[in-house]
């Protein structure tokens, strides 16, 4: 398993990096962490003719709070995610990804821009309707999560576009859960549900939920949201059978189409209940 032939460069500027992509042409590619771009060489289902690494670039690793807001640059690792508390649902869900090994190397934004639709942070950051900030040649924008994520691998970015921060909200006094089931311990989501929810009197105020795993994106749950909201807590049931609504999930060696379907019926019933309890 070799890799085909290729240029590396480590800029130690977001410029440099920027200039690293053009003047790289269509196959140049960004490395930041590299767990799922360097697999695909190896196999040599991606020969990328130059690697331009982000690991050197300032000011692309943190979290920090400002306001109700959480900024999470792009090369922080899953670890130091995980291990920042406070960040609740997307704390967890990091703390979730594969092995030790994995989580000291592979990064948040590198997770993000990869767009596999069996990654666990894309579908958080869908529930939470976060936003991504990319920088290309014509300089900076923002996303948001919902329309960043576009179909199979395929994401709003363009060839010469860098992402280099993820902003979620502070969820306050709001419950939150991420159930995952996987075949064996470290696999990629078989499905996942992420869900966000505030009670408000007894009631459902509000409920995000997002789906992995479901199609060729995260999914948002649409059905299962709107039969949420005004609900009393004890009628979760009828809800949770309207979350295979709209999806298109995918028959694979780990399950078939039908069983995914059957598992975000119940996974969404689980993530409901903790989020409320929580």
């Amino acid at each position: 398993m070799i890799p085909a032939e290729f240029e590396y460069v480590a800029p130690q500027s977001l410029d440099e990096a920027l200039a690293a992509l053009r003047d790289g042409g269509e196959d140049a590619k960004l490395l930041a962490g590299g767990h799922s771009l360097l697999p695909l060489m190896k196999l040599r289902l991606a020969a990328p003719s130059l690697l331009v690494d982000l690991r050197r670039v300032p000011g692309l690793e943190g979290i920090r709070r400002e306001g109700d807001t959480w900024r999470i640059g792009a090369m922080t690792r899953h670890a130091a995610v995980a291990a920042e508390q406070d960040l609740g649902l997307v704390a967890h869900a990091a703390s979730l990804i594969a092995d030790p090994q994995v989580r000291h190397r592979g990064t948040i934004g590198g997770s993000i821009a990869h767009g596999d639709a069996a990654s666990d942070l894309p579908t958080v950051v869908v529930a939470l309707d976060g936003e991504i900030v990319v920088h290309g040649q014509e300089g900076e924008r923002t996303i948001p999560a919902g329309d960043f994520f576009q179909g199979f691998f395929e994401t709003a970015l363009g060839p010469r576009d860098v992402v280099t921060e993820i902003r979620v909200p502070k969820l306050g006094t709001s419950g939150w859960s991420y159930q995952k089931f996987t075949r064996r311990a470290q696999d990629w989501a078989t499905v996942g549900v992420a869900a966000v929810t505030r009670r408000d009197d007894g009631k459902i105020a509000e409920a995000a939920i997002a789906l992995t795993n479901m199609g060729p994106t995260p999914i948002r749950a649409r059905a299962v949201e709107g039969a949420l909201a005004g609900a009393s807590v004890d009628s979760l049931a009828p809800a949770a059978e309207l979350a295979d609504e709209g999806t298109s999930p995918p028959s694979d060696t780990n399950a078939t189409a039908e069983y995914r379907r059957h598992l975000a019926r119940v996974l969404v019933r689980r993530a409901v209940e903790e989020a409320l309890a929580r």
